[in-house]
Parts: C-alpha cells; sequence; structure tokens
C-alpha cells in the first residue's frame, strides 16, 4: 500500500476518504491509553495538525505497544472512520503497526509539552520534532520559495555570488578568515607579515559579508538579477538580532533609480507576506496562539498599508520633537538605533517606514551622492517590531565620484578596482537593496530571537555541529 500524507488525509473531504483503508508513517508525538484502547497522535512534519490513530489492544501485542512512546517513528495501515472528537472529523484505527524506531521514554528528552525555546536551542538536532519549530521551518521553506518565485515571475535571474571572496563590501573588517595555510607554522614575510602567496589562493580571502558588489557586475548584464545565499559576519553580538551564518536576499537591477528601487522593496515585502498568508495560514495561526496574539492582525495591516515615505532629515526632526527619553541621543548625522526605528514605525506613523537620503557618513561608499554632496541616495525600510529589514540604495554609477568615495573610506584599491572597473566601461544607472532572510522570518513569525528562526544557529561561542 502506498504511503499518504497526513496533511492530504486533513484537507480531504471526509466523505472522500472514510471507510478507505490508508498506510501513514511519522512520529509520535502523544500517546494516551485506557483499559482497552491506546490513542496516538502522529505527525509527519507535513502539518502542524496531528491525525489521531486508534489502536485497539486486542489486536497488537502488550510488550510491542509498550515501545511506542513519544518521539518513536512508526508506520499505521488502517480504516479511516469518523471521529466523535470536535476538533477533528477522521482518525485511523490500526489494523498494523510498524515500529521504525524507538524513543526511550527514560532518555528522549521532548517527552514534556511547554519545553522553554531556550532549552530547545541546547538540543538545536531535536527541536524539528517539536509543533512550535517544525511551524516555523514549514514558514521558512514557503518563504524562501516565494521569494524564487517573486522574481523569476518579474523575469529576474538567480545570480550566484562567490562564498569566499577578497572583498569586503561593508567596510567593517569583522570578516571570517579562510586559509589554508599551518595554523601553528604560519609561514611571514620578511618584514614579519603573514605571507599569503603562500595561501591556496594566493592572496588573503575570507567568507563574504555580501553578495552585492558582484551581484551588481550580473545587472550590469542581465538586466534585472538576484543573490540569495548564505553570508557571514564575524561581529562578536550576543543579541537577539545577530547571527554569525545567515542569508541575504540581494536584487540589483539595471536603469533603476531610487523610486524605482522603493516600489520594488516594498511590492517584494507585500508579495511575500501576501504568500505566507495563503500558503501557511495555519502554522501562523499557531505561532500567534503560542507566542505573539498580534501576528496575524500586524500581518494584515502591513499588507493593506501604504509605506510612509520620509527623509532622514524629517526623520530626525520628528525623533527631536516627539520628547521620548530614548536611551541614544538623536542628532542629525547618527546612525539610527532599534529604539529611535521602532518608534517611527509603531507610534508615530503606525505602519512600515521608508527613509531616505542619509547622512553619506554613516553609509557605505557605493551609494549615489545626491546633489547637496551631503547625502546618498540610500533607503531602509522599517518595520514593526524589528525595525530595519532592507537596506538599498540607488549605487553610484560615476567613475571619478565612486573613485573618490573608495578614497575618502579608505578602501584598499586591491579589493575593488574590478568594480570602480564597470563605471569606466558602459556604466548605467542601478539601484538595489539587501533583505536579511532571517529578520524577515522574524517579523512573519513574531518570535523573539532570531536563533529560533534558523534550523542551526551560529553565534559566538556556539556552533556545535
Amino acid at each position: 500500500m502506498q504511503r499518504i500524507k497526513i496533511k492530504e488525509l486533513l484537507i480531504a473531504d471526509p466523505k472522500n476518504v472514510i471507510g478507505n483503508e490508508y498506510l501513514v508513517k511519522g512520529w509520535v508525538r502523544t500517546r494516551r491509553e485506557s483499559k482497552n484502547i491506546s490513542f496516538i497522535a502522529l505527525n509527519d512534519g507535513s502539518t502542524i495538525n496531528h491525525l489521531q490513530i486508534v489502536v485497539d489492544h486486542s489486536k497488537f501485542d502488550e510488550d510491542f505497544l509498550k515501545k511506542i512512546t513519544t518521539g518513536s517513528a512508526i508506520g499505521v495501515k488502517g480504516e479511516i472512520l469518523e471521529s466523535p472528537a470536535p476538533k477533528q472529523p477522521i482518525e485511523l484505527h490500526a489494523d498494523d503497526i510498524e515500529l521504525y524506531g524507538e524513543a526511550p521514554a527514560d532518555e528522549y528528552p521532548l517527552q514534556k509539552k511547554g519545553h522553554s525555546l531556550e532549552f530547545l536551542r541546547e538540543i538545536a538536532h531535536l527541536r524539528p520534532r517539536t509543533n512550535t519549530f517544525g511551524a516555523i521551518f514549514r514558514i521558512r521553506h514557503h518563504l524562501a520559495y516565494s521569494i524564487h518565485k517573486f522574481f523569476n515571475d518579474k523575469g529576474f535571474y538567480y545570480f550566484h555570488t562567490p562564498i569566499i571572496t577578497t572583498s569586503d563590501c561593508e567596510g567593517a573588517g569583522e570578516m571570517f578568515r579562510v586559509t589554508t595555510l599551518d595554523l601553528y607554522n604560519i609561514p611571514l614575510t620578511s618584514e614579519g607579515n603573514i605571507d599569503f602567496s603562500q595561501d591556496f589562493f594566493g592572496k588573503e580571502t575570507a567568507l563574504t559579508v555580501s553578495g552585492q558588489l558582484e551581484g551588481e557586475l550580473g545587472a550590469l548584464a542581465l538586466g534585472e538579477i538576484y543573490t540569495f545565499g548564505p553570508t557571514f559576519r564575524a561581529e562578536n553580538s550576543n543579541t537577539t538580532r545577530h547571527l554569525a551564518e545567515f542569508w541575504m536576499i540581494e536584487p540589483e537591477m539595471a536603469f533603476y533609480d531610487i523610486i524605482d528601487n522603493m516600489n520594488l522593496a516594498e511590492e517584494f515585502i507585500k508579495y511575500l507576506i501576501k504568500y505566507l498568508l495563503e500558503a501557511c495560514y495555519e502554522d501562523l495561526g499557531f505561532l500567534n496562539n503560542m507566542y505573539d496574539k498580534e501576528l496575524l492582525d500586524r500581518l494584515h495591516h502591513v499588507l493593506d498599508t501604504p509605506f510612509e515615505r520620509l527623509t532622514y532629515t524629517e526623520a530626525i526632526e520628528i525623533l527631536q520633537n516627539s520628547k521620548q527619553n530614548f536611551e541614544f541621543p538623536i542628532y542629525w548625522g547618527v546612525d539610527l538605533q532599534s529604539e529611535h526605528e521602532r518608534f517611527l514605525v509603531e507610534k508615530y506613523f503606525n505602519k512600515p517606514v521608508i527613509l531616505t537620503d542619509y547622512p553619506k557618513e554613516i553609509k557605505a561608499f557605493y551609494m549615489k551622492l545626491n546633489d547637496d554632496d551631503k547625502t546618498v541616495k540610500a533607503m531602509d525600510i522599517l518595520v514593526p517590531r524589528v525595525g530595519e529589514i532592507i537596506g538599498g540604495s540607488q549605487r553610484e554609477d560615476n567613475y571619478d565620484k565612486l573613485f573618490q568615495r573608495i578614497k575618502e573610506n579608505h578602501v584598499p584599491m586591491k579589493d575593488v578596482w574590478w568594480y570602480l572597473e564597470t563605471r569606466k566601461f558602459g556604466s548605467a544607472p542601478h539601484s538595489g537593496f539587501g533583505l536579511g532572510f532571517e529578520r524577515f522570518m522574524l517579523f512573519v513569525t513574531g518570535m523573539g530571537n532570531i536563533r529560533d528562526v534558523i534550523p542551526f544557529p551560529r553565534t559566538p561561542k556556539n556552533i556545535e555541529f
């Protein structure tokens, strides 16, 4: 008999499955028993909901049934009958059970409900089996798929940028080094520096912090591209918003100005939310009920509301006049903190905000200068609870201005000469932005810690496997 997924059974019209025999396979979430009957809640990962299995003890060996405990993997053949329970219209009455893998009750750590998220992070290899993380990782899948679908349907090309690189896109210098040199016998030059000429690539290399610079090369040939891949920051930040390994989506578009960029980014966010509300409503509903009672209302509000657009200067004036007691002081030229961003979004405008025209001193060298020579054509999108979720800009396409910005920011020319050269040959206006995948997952799941929206979080002093 061919196996059927539990989700398929539960979404089917009951009258089409009642009276038929099926084979289901999955993991036991709970088992409770009365004198002659056991009730097993079975889940196979295809849905947040469990299928109730009814086991008549007279059909099975007693010692065999004792091995079927929470966490064990089983296959069950039987007939679907109408369930007297109000929450689920059908149940499967077992005629045959195969035990694939036991989970001894005295060892399996997920015996009880209500484990803390902190505890579950300590057993990341098992936490996907819980209701919470099953929901989160199904949402993560659908979010990734919807990102590819959005860009594919708009004619963008998926462009693979390198993971190992020589350039530091953000200029932060907090990169993970990649080397094959013997760390116990590092070769040195006559000046006492590390001799990277003897390394695998013959020069100093690191894990990428962004695919943007290489993505621009694709846009200046293919028109509209996007990257979607892992990025790495060796930033010693133990916060609820930072990871050392995370995923980024970075579209780059030739002939887009900053307005085009903002329009695309807003359309993108709303498309993803709409897709998730349709594809993952039960999982989102579970998270809404268990962790964030305002999640669904907030997602619908963002979906239905035009984003507020204003300049950085206007935002500074609003914050200075707000009479709020901010932890970080407000003045023109400061890099806005999460408390400032969330005040604008959650209290002042009560909607997502797009900020533009930031001071050039707090933004990257590649952003296009405005005519005032003080600000750049940057844009950040701020959303409730999270703050900044997208950062982007119109890129500087003028060779001389980009060259000057590289010098002002002390970016080594040896690392970006190729990037500068694209402004020499067929330069064109172009724009792009970056969306942190896990930041967006925080927003759409209502979870409070970024470590709970990625299967295996990498943070300082934390890499179990």
